[in-house]
């Protein structure tokens, strides 16, 4: 029996010293890459095309964080829905899809009319119940502080972060009152950094008000306030970026959902301009990443399409 057992380790230790030199201490593995979400209102339907041509590219999304649009974007596609289905959904959508106007000194609209929305589109309710991870970033009115939600139920922190202030009514969570993630995370690459991302794509709907141009109206205004705040406090966001795309949404309205295949087009030329930096990730072995590294930048122009 000694020697049955001296042989049977003798085998084992061979065994192990030949799967220690077909797998390398070094062997290649994925690195976990991550997809920051930014904030536009109807722009945000661009988002669609950059999250069709990863797909198409089988590049692995393993974590996503969405702010504002990019919440409700992130939110359907984690919970289940492909690009071609986001694409469907793009089509039928309205502003009254999400809001009702009402009287109030808080705000002009409610975004309740997304509850109903959300339950119809999303395969799930829960945080826990995604394919993929999600952080949904909002802002604390009181405070001033970001909060990104990660677990219990996905609707009202989706619902938070789209809260425009001034346009939208606060949305209540937890005794806190809670109002559009884009004032504390515009791209929220910073939370996929402390939700484990080793790569992180921060995708930016950059838009370039007219200078000789009046606004509109209201929204308008508040649109392109939101977009100057942006461009002041980008530092921190692009810092925690390895790649920023700037899909060119300058010639869109932040209401113009009506151009939902135009707007996908964008996202669609803009992710393809950056897929050979993106491929990079998934070709190389994965090493963590600085968040202070310099992001590389693609910025695309908007496709001539014809009338």
């Amino acid at each position: 029996m000694k020697r049955l057992g001296k042989v049977l380790r003798s085998v084992q230790a061979f065994s192990r010293e030949l799967s220690g030199r077909s797998t390398p201490a070094t062997a290649q593995r994925l690195p976990a890459i991550g997809v920051a979400l930014g904030g536009g209102f109807a722009r945000g339907i661009a988002h669609i095309g950059v999250l069709r041509v990863l797909e198409q590219e089988g590049i692995p999304i393993r974590m996503v964080a969405g702010t504002s649009v990019g919440a409700i974007m992130g939110a359907a596609y984690c919970s289940g829905l492909t690009p071609d289905e986001l694409i469907d959904i793009a089509h039928k959508v309205r502003f009254t899809t999400f809001a009702r106007w009402t009287l109030s000194r808080y705000g002009f609209a409610s975004n309740d009319r997304m509850t109903a929305f959300l339950q119809q589109t999303l395969r799930v309710h829960t945080f826990e119940e995604l394919r993929i991870p999600l952080g949904v970033t909002a802002t604390d009115f009181n405070t001033g502080r970001g909060t990104v939600f990660s677990s219990g139920p996905i609707i009202d922190p989706v619902r938070a972060s789209c809260a425009y202030p001034g346009m939208f009514l606060p949305v209540a969570i937890r005794g806190s009152w809670l109002v559009d993630g884009m004032l504390s995370y515009p791209v929220p690459s910073r939370p996929l950094r402390e939700m484990g991302a080793e790569r992180v794509l921060a995708v930016h709907l950059k838009g370039q008000w007219s200078k000789t141009n009046a606004p509109r109206h209201f929204f308008d205004v508040i649109g392109q306030s939101f977009a100057i705040a942006q461009d002041m406090a980008s530092e921190v966001w692009r810092n925690a970026a390895d790649i920023v795309i700037e899909p060119d949404v300058a010639g869109f309205d932040y209401d113009d959902f009506k151009r939902a295949d135009e707007l996908i087009r964008v996202g669609e030329t803009a992710m393809r301009k950056a897929l050979p930096e993106v491929r990079k990730w998934v070709e190389t072995p994965a090493q963590a990443t600085s968040p202070l590294s310099a992001p590389t930048l693609v910025t695309s122009p908007a496709p001539i399409l014809a009338d």
